[in-house]
């Protein structure tokens, strides 16, 4: 596997944030920045990073209150933008002006924004089953377990209960599977089992928020229109239905489509032939 060094840095508002840096094979090769999902980090990419270290430089940063970064404390900057600038400023101190971009849902989300915000900034990019439209059911059931569970006692349990609030969105998984995806989810302190994220993330999602309303995400995406981008999709998403597809490629006709089978929201793009679908898109 691919060495990465931990790289920490500094946000405006003063927060110590955490992102895994993989060397590219040169100093001067491409930037490839990926974006977890809201109560994610970096570890959902540590099987994709590795294999695309021979063309690029692969940073994997973890959002402010998540994994190794530091939480806020003030909740109302869990919020799109907020990530977003945080991002801006990890590319600014490392000298970054360019990237290609795969971002998983909030992910996604970002790099809506970030191309948007900062026209030129991205090359290319792949979004991991997300859209503008962001359906109502998936979204009341990532709200029904958003920093409740835990604390566990120990592996097997933290495994057991995050299998059977998700079982639905990896059906052929095997035990291993499951026991290797809550070792991504989780983290070990003090002897038991906790979220690897802070449980007031969900705070901002319990109202309206001006930055992740449709007409705002539609506007987001409309800037995305003349930049090569490709779409996963997990055939089994609650999150990204078939309209809100067909929407996106009539305002974007170029926009690539790739179909994971048996995978709900969001494929994790380890799944058979994902990684050389995007490793092919990226390097194009």
């Amino acid at each position: 596997m691919s060495a990465f060094r931990d790289y920490f840095f500094q946000s405006k508002d003063g927060l110590r944030l955490y992102a895994r840096d993989y060397p590219g094979p040169a100093d001067d090769a491409p930037t490839l920045l990926c974006l977890h999902g809201l109560t994610r980090n970096s570890r959902d990419f540590q099987d994709l990073a590795p294999g695309l270290t021979d063309h690029f430089r692969v940073l994997v940063p973890e959002q402010r209150g998540r994994g190794r970064s530091d939480y806020d404390n003030d909740v109302t900057r869990y919020a799109l933008l907020q990530y977003v600038e945080d991002m801006r400023t990890l590319l600014d101190a490392l000298q970054v002006e360019r990237v290609f971009v795969i971002g998983t849902s909030m992910g996604g989300l970002m790099t809506f924004a970030l191309n948007a915000l900062y026209p030129g900034s991205v090359v290319r990019a792949v979004i991991n089953d997300i859209g503008p439209e962001i359906a109502q059911a998936g979204l009341e059931r990532i709200k029904s377990y958003l920093g409740v569970a835990g604390p566990f006692d120990d592996w097997d349990e933290a495994t057991q209960y995050l299998s059977s609030i998700t079982a639905e969105i990896f059906p052929a998984w095997t035990a291993g599977q499951w026991s290797d995806f809550a070792r991504q989810c989780y983290a070990e302190r003090d002897g038991l089992v906790v979220l690897d994220y802070d449980p007031r993330i969900a705070e901002p999602l319990a109202g309206e928020s001006g930055d992740t309303e449709a007409d705002t995400l539609w506007s987001l995406f409309e800037a995305m229109t003349s930049l090569p981008t490709l779409l996963v999709r997990g055939e089994l998403t609650d999150l990204l239905t078939q309209e809100c597809v067909e929407r996106m490629r009539q305002l974007h006709d170029q926009l690539e489509v790739l179909s994971v089978a048996d995978v709900g929201h969001a494929p994790m793009l380890n799944e058979p032939g994902v990684a050389e679908a995007i490793r092919c898109f990226l390097i194009d």
